[in-house]
């Protein structure tokens, strides 16, 4: 069964870990998100749902503004090449639809298909926002607590610095 909001939060409550929810019209990119920064303190994900041809399954959390190369990621974490995954299996994987894929989202991966990847430059906030299972809604903990969830969801995080390498492949082409 998909996890719920409320259940994310009660999730979130029995862990101990301190959130803060904004409720806001549906965003689906981070473009759209722009405007509510100001109103938000700490640092803005954007997340990645991509698989590679064997099946594995990865989700990226970065910090909103962070380059990444798909193209180039693959080598860093040790699978094959990788692309994004598909509506129905982002929703069988993780039970979220697009537009709202989130770290809170691997709570649903009971099964722990899914390899976690966060962005060095988003763990630099001391405050990190996310969607709670809905793109209709931002929610905010600490970074130290995001990695705590992770770890308790069995996904811990491959913290990577997403932007060096990008950059790295730039200098290489």
């Amino acid at each position: 069964m998909t996890a719920s909001r409320t259940d994310l939060f009660a999730r979130l409550d029995a862990l101990g870990i301190a959130h803060t929810t904004h409720d806001h019209a549906p965003i689906f990119t981070v473009a759209e998100g722009e405007g509510m920064k100001d109103d938000m303190p700490g640092g803005h994900s954007k997340n990645l749902f991509l698989t590679d041809k064997k099946g594995q399954l990865v989700l990226v959390s970065a910090q909103a503004n962070t380059r990444i190369r798909i193209n180039r990621l693959h080598s860093a974490i040790g699978c094959g090449r990788l692309s994004f995954g598909s509506p129905d299996l982002l929703h069988e994987a993780l039970g979220v639809r697009p537009g709202s894929v989130t770290a809170f989202a691997l709570m649903n991966d009971t099964r722990g298909k899914v390899r976690f990847v966060l962005d060095t430059a988003l763990l630099a906030h001391e405050i990190v926002n996310f969607h709670p299972l809905g793109n209709d809604a931002t929610t905010a903990v600490s970074a130290d607590d995001l990695v705590r969830f992770a770890c308790d969801t069995g996904h811990e995080p491959l913290i990577l610095d997403l932007g060096a390498l990008a950059a790295a492949a730039d200098a290489a082409q």
